[in-house]
């Protein structure tokens, strides 16, 4: 087990040094590297065989954990290094072959500017109440600017943060606010018992890892209904598609209530994407949907597909969409057209923009 512990720390440390966001241990292959989007195998390793694998996986589970993952084949939970980096791992089988997937957490949480997000998010870590939604793909830094709005809440106003989280990723310092930080498995069995009770804990924001199921989705804007501000996360595209999806995950007969719910309670959605930047690196892209009158009224009728239309004539309110957050990256020659049109929902509509600035 030494053995196999020096040589996680070994790649685990490789990993922080090379700047990756990831670490992939598969039977068959070298270990690899994400690093700026791009899988990289780690040529000086060996080829890792099924007992390599099972070493490096178990060398990082405790007794509890070992337990969950013989029974569930897939475990999740946060891992340190001698308190220099914390990783985000999932460790599962596949094929019958032990796997994992480590997700490097930088250990200090960067602030908006740092990672060049608009500076209208400033304001949504000044909101006293309301829901609001980070989405994205799953790697394109959600829980990272989720952190950056939080931690600003909390060395700027004196408030009680709890956060339930499936593990805890970032680690916050309290400074003004106390922050409570919950994970899942080991200090509230899932993530609805722990939604169940968290009003009863006083808080004044709620940061939900992930909307999981109708349950969260519904105690979350409950919870911002009676005075909270919430924050969440969605593995949705856009800000309509993330409305959509929400009230779709209702049954119909539940639907009108939901409907009038988010209509009543959401007060912003982030729709980020991380893109190769030009020169190596990766920049930001990202929809900005603020909702305003306009958009509370489109939820209501159920025109969300109109919401698009609102976001893209709105810039003067701080929202921006995609394709025009795109066009102006390529106009200042940060990323490639070819980049652009690749990773847009809408390359024709992202080519007519181009075309007018």
């Amino acid at each position: 087990m030494d053995n196999y512990q020096e040589k996680l720390k070994e790649l685990l440390v490789t990993t922080a040094k090379q700047n990756a966001s990831d670490l992939h241990i598969a039977v068959g292959r070298r270990p690899s590297l994400r690093v700026d989007g791009v899988l990289v195998s780690l040529q000086k390793e060996a080829i890792t065989t099924p007992d390599i694998a099972e070493g490096l996986t178990m060398a990082m589970l405790t007794p509890e954990q070992k337990a969950r993952f013989q029974k569930d084949k897939q475990v999740d939970f946060a891992y340190s290094l001698e308190d220099k980096a914390r990783f985000r791992v999932n460790v599962y089988m596949q094929r019958g072959f032990h796997s994992a997937a480590l997700r490097l957490i930088p250990a200090r949480i960067r602030n908006i500017e740092e990672l060049r997000l608009p500076p209208i998010l400033h304001d949504l870590a000044k909101l006293s109440q309301g829901f609001v939604l980070i989405v994205g793909p799953a790697g394109h830094g959600k829980s990272t600017t989720l952190a950056a709005i939080l931690d600003e809440v909390n060395h700027t106003r004196t408030e009680h943060i709890i956060t339930i989280e499936d593990p805890i990723e970032y680690l916050f310092t309290q400074d003004r606010s106390i922050v409570s930080q919950r994970e899942v498995g080991s200090d509230t069995e899932d993530f609805n018992s722990g939604l169940r009770t968290i009003l009863r804990q006083d808080p004044d924001v709620i940061m939900i890892g992930e909307m999981r199921d109708p349950a969260s989705i519904a105690i979350s804007m409950t919870a911002s209904e009676t005075g909270h501000l919430v924050f969440s996360t969605l593995h949705t595209n856009s800000a309509s598609q993330t409305i959509d999806r929400i009230i779709d995950s209702f049954s119909p007969e539940q639907q009108g209530q939901i409907t009038s719910q988010l209509a009543a309670t959401l007060v912003a959605v982030v729709s980020l994407r991380l893109v190769p930047r030009l020169g190596g690196g990766r920049v930001p892209v990202y929809e900005i949907m603020l909702v305003n009158a306009a958009i509370r009224n489109l939820i209501r009728e159920r025109k969300v597909y109109q919401t698009d239309l609102v976001v893209e004539t709105s810039l003067q309110e701080g929202m921006i969409s995609l394709n025009r957050c795109f066009a102006r990256l390529v106009k200042d020659k940060e990323i490639s057209l070819e980049t652009a049109e690749l990773y847009s929902l809408n390359p024709g509509e992202l080519r007519i923009l181009l075309e007018k600035i």
